[in-house]
């Protein structure tokens, strides 16, 4: 498997004239790989925690300076970090399960991974690929796009805070030919909720 960064979209299942204002276009959606098909699967004892003993400082503010200043570029207001989310996104994240939690519309999530064990700048790397997806966004008809859903959660005005988690896995569990470094981060209140794109998704600024 050739050495691509891996991400996910997501797609409502339902048909859009079924879709209820208020209602998270996370839920009842299927998991797309994008770039290439990730193999899952492998054991817990395969993979290993990187933050077992929860999140450093330094960390968080990467987190939130790697947010905040790409939420800036689209008028969206600064993210403050969650600590009540980041032990479950820990617990997913060590799960090695690429695909979205149940999240019963409780907080948006994203996710990511790469080939390689080094954390360094994992943030950043996931924000990169989420973010490449604002040049399909179209400001004309703001709606939910499976080409875009990661970009509109991070940039979701409404949003206020953030957690994230990454984990090292080694071959085997999220890729059969590589060891990974595997990103997940939720928001709160989630983001992507059908009727409410124009108001919560800007222009660049």
């Amino acid at each position: 498997m050739r050495e691509l960064l891996k991400f996910l979209t997501l797609r409502r299942l339902e048909r859009p004239s079924l879709r209820r204002r208020g209602t998270p276009v996370w839920n009842s959606c299927a998991a797309i790989v994008v770039a290439v098909a990730a193999v899952i699967g492998g054991s817990i004892a395969n993979a290993v925690p990187a933050q077992a003993a929860g999140p450093t400082p330094a960390f968080k503010n990467e987190v939130l300076t790697a947010h905040n200043k790409v939420r800036a570029q689209y008028g969206a207001p600064p993210l403050t970090w969650s600590d009540a989310l980041y032990p479950g996104t820990l617990q997913w994240a060590s799960t090695y399960k690429f695909q979205h939690s149940n999240s019963g519309g409780k907080y948006g999530e994203n996710l990511y991974f790469y080939n390689g064990l080094d954390t360094a700048g994992a943030i950043k790397k996931a924000l990169a690929s989420w973010m490449a997806e604002s040049s399909k966004d179209n400001y004309n008809n703001p709606v939910f796009s499976g080409a875009t859903g990661h970009f509109t959660q991070v940039a979701w005005k409404s949003t206020k805070q953030v957690t994230a988690a990454a984990v090292n896995c080694r071959k085997g569990t999220i890729s059969g030919t590589s060891a990974t470094v595997y990103v997940v981060a939720r928001y709160s209140p989630a983001g992507n909720f059908q009727g409410q794109f124009e108001q919560n998704v800007g222009r660049p600024v």
